[in-house]
């Protein structure tokens, strides 16, 4: 009885062990770091409360570092955008995209300029930014990167030669700013952060043009690990999806921002995928 007694209470025990590890995610960095702190803190109490664990939200450097947090298994879910969710699932066996906002799957890159280039607003591919300067965002971003990379290298070859200089600002609020000042006097953004930012009076709209936005793709998402069951129990993969797919504060929406949160799978992002393959950025 003693041994059985014995028995019970380390299987207890290491049930204890096991769930007091937090669960915790992270976020690319598409915007300054505080920003995102704000944001996500208040999204680890919501998940917290829906899902009855302990939840952290991990902040990362650079879209690489979110995706190596996700393989290393140091977060075991991450708000990704279609590119580096398409690498993480890739590094990860059974890791699956489980919600993306309503708006991610026709979003667009805003391509900008700073309105002393004299750029005008157009509906085919502004062949004008040609010897121009030019900042796409991070380098491993879907909207400020890969997109809009595919659409110049169809248009006007490769940036290197196509524009006069070519930057990478590390984020859309960066490339935000680099145009408005005049660093840079084009760039590609995030459309929704493009939007948001005016919205909240830290970007002129007199002095950074919209001048063309890409054809829609696919792009964030929430992906998790296929293992988080092993550790917090049968059935939290749909509990997490539940929480995501259930948010209906308007705070929380309006920090992403998007409108809701709807399913997502693996192969929706096949696009994403593709071209990533055709201008080498994906093997």
């Amino acid at each position: 009885m003693r041994r059985i007694l014995a028995i019970v209470a380390v299987v207890v025990a290491t049930a204890a062990t096991a769930h007091a590890a937090p669960f915790t995610f992270t976020a690319i960095p598409d915007e300054d770091e505080t920003k995102l702190r704000q944001r996500f803190d208040k999204v680890a109490a919501y998940l917290a409360t829906k899902t009855g664990v302990e939840v952290k939200y991990v902040p990362v450097k650079s879209y690489a570092a979110a995706v190596t947090a996700f393989r290393n298994d140091q977060v075991q879910l991450a708000w990704f955008g279609g590119l580096s969710g398409v690498q993480a699932r890739k590094l990860v066996p059974g890791a699956e995209a489980i919600a993306q906002g309503d708006e991610d799957t026709q979003f667009v890159t805003y391509f900008i300029a700073n309105a002393a280039t004299g750029l005008k607003p157009t509906t085919e591919f502004p062949k004008d930014i040609a010897g121009k300067s030019f900042t796409f965002g991070e380098k491993g971003s879907t909207s400020g990167r890969l997109m809009p990379e595919f659409h110049i290298r169809k248009a006007l070859g490769h940036p290197d030669k196509a524009f006069s200089r070519v930057g990478f600002s590390g984020d859309h609020s960066r490339t935000l700013a680099l145009v408005q000042s005049g660093a840079y006097e084009v760039g590609a953004v995030n459309f929704a952060v493009y939007e948001k930012d005016v919205k909240a009076g830290t970007v002129d709209p007199s002095k950074v043009v919209v001048i063309w936005k890409t054809p829609p793709y696919p792009d964030y998402q929430w992906t998790i690990r296929g293992d988080v069951e092993a550790r917090w129990g049968s059935g939290f993969k749909g509990k997490v999806r539940a929480a995501l797919l259930d948010m209906t504060d308007p705070d929380l929406l309006a920090s992403f921002p998007r409108k809701k949160f709807i399913p997502a799978k693996n192969d929706d992002y096949k696009p994403i995928e593709d071209t990533g393959k055709e201008i080498g950025l994906l093997d």
